[in-house]
């Protein structure tokens, strides 16, 4: 589709145009493409809107990276917010409008009724006088009963396009914080759910963060290959998004392990909830279905601490490191729970070793 001739419009339906345009043109569906997209259909860089043209329907991702470099300040999520705080500041005139197209509405009425008021003191007016006034202010108040459903329906239009634009921005976060490979929440998101324990301090000992890792991952890649190993990555998500409770954050923090944040639980609910992972996922087969290889079991270690064992997110995420490192150095495939001390009675052995 070629931008430069595409109506810079804020119409309903330019998130749907921008949509159309991104998936005919092979664009992935990523903020910083739809940031770019956004800027050339709406006309607020013509130079934007002329180079994006210039690439035809052969647009590769380089392409689109070094625009936004050039025009998005290398910050793609700052240009759309910008997108988003546009169509907000539009959507807020509007409203405006309509207050004021209402006020006037309400000082017709008020005129209607004073000159009603009028009349009944005055008998000896003419009655063309009469006809003539009735008539003025009738077409007057006719005319901006006109004008405010006017204003309206362009809220309403309007409304309808931030909402869509809203829908887009949603899903375009949850891509940009899903890892692709388990479909779990990604590092990103995980850093940020993190942040947020401390929001307040209220339930810190019912909040409790745990981590898991895949025993003996390394040798599993060595010996059967990377794809064989991502298999077991997406299996072990599987099993741990089934063993948690629906309003647990699971997330995929890094490589071969994995976190959960939990609110509410006891350590003694967190424990068993551990080791019923555990159990679930030692007794999972993993087998090729075509082939019939079998790459025998796949155990993890895991290590949890409750945030009020910590006074902040990285002390937290230290305490839970700290006891899962004690579940790798005492046999694997365990769950420890973080006690005060724990970091004392390091080997000094490299921890390196345990985390493959």
């Amino acid at each position: 589709m070629n931008t430069a001739s595409t109506p810079k419009t804020t119409g309903p339906d330019i998130a749907g145009q921008i949509a159309y345009a991104m998936r005919s043109m092979g664009v992935s569906p990523i903020p910083r493409n739809y940031s770019l997209f956004y800027e050339a259909y709406i006309g607020s860089n013509p130079a934007l809107t002329k180079d994006l043209a210039a690439l035809g329907n052969r647009v590769t991702q380089e392409d689109l990276d070094e625009l936004s470099s050039r025009y998005g300040e290398g910050n793609p999520a700052r240009s759309i917010d910008d997108a988003h705080e546009k169509l907000r500041r539009e959507l807020e005139g509007l409203l405006g409008t309509l207050r004021r197209e209402q006020s006037s509405i309400e000082n017709y009425n008020r005129i209607l009724g004073e000159t009603r008021q009028r009349i009944d003191d005055k008998n000896a007016a003419s009655s063309n006088i009469l006809r003539n006034a009735i008539l003025l202010l009738a077409e007057a108040t006719g005319s901006k009963i006109i004008d405010g459903e006017k204003a309206f329906n362009d809220v309403n239009r309007h409304a309808e396009e931030m909402h869509q634009v809203r829908l887009e921005l949603d899903e375009y976060k949850r891509i940009a914080n899903t890892d692709s490979l388990t479909r779990l929440s990604n590092r990103r998101a995980f850093d940020d759910r993190l942040a947020s324990v401390y929001d307040s301090s209220i339930g810190l000992q019912y909040t409790t963060l745990v981590l898991l890792d895949i025993d003996h991952f390394k040798r599993i890649n060595d010996t059967f290959g990377h794809p064989v190993g991502d298999k077991i990555l997406a299996t072990v998500a599987s099993v741990i998004r089934a063993n948690v409770r629906k309003d647990g954050f699971v997330a995929r923090s890094g490589g071969e392990e994995f976190a959960i944040i939990l609110d509410g639980n006891t350590p003694e609910e967190v424990m068993v909830m551990c080791e019923r992972i555990r159990l679930s996922l030692e007794s999972t087969p993993f087998r090729n279905s075509r082939s019939g290889a079998d790459y025998g079991t796949v155990t993890i270690s895991l290590g949890f601490a409750s945030a009020a064992q910590a006074a902040n997110p990285s002390e937290l995420y230290g305490h839970a490191d700290t006891a899962l490192y004690h579940a790798k150095e005492t046999g694997r495939n365990r769950s420890v729970y973080y006690e005060d001390g724990m970091q004392k009675n390091y080997t000094g052995k490299n921890w390196l070793i345990y985390r493959t």
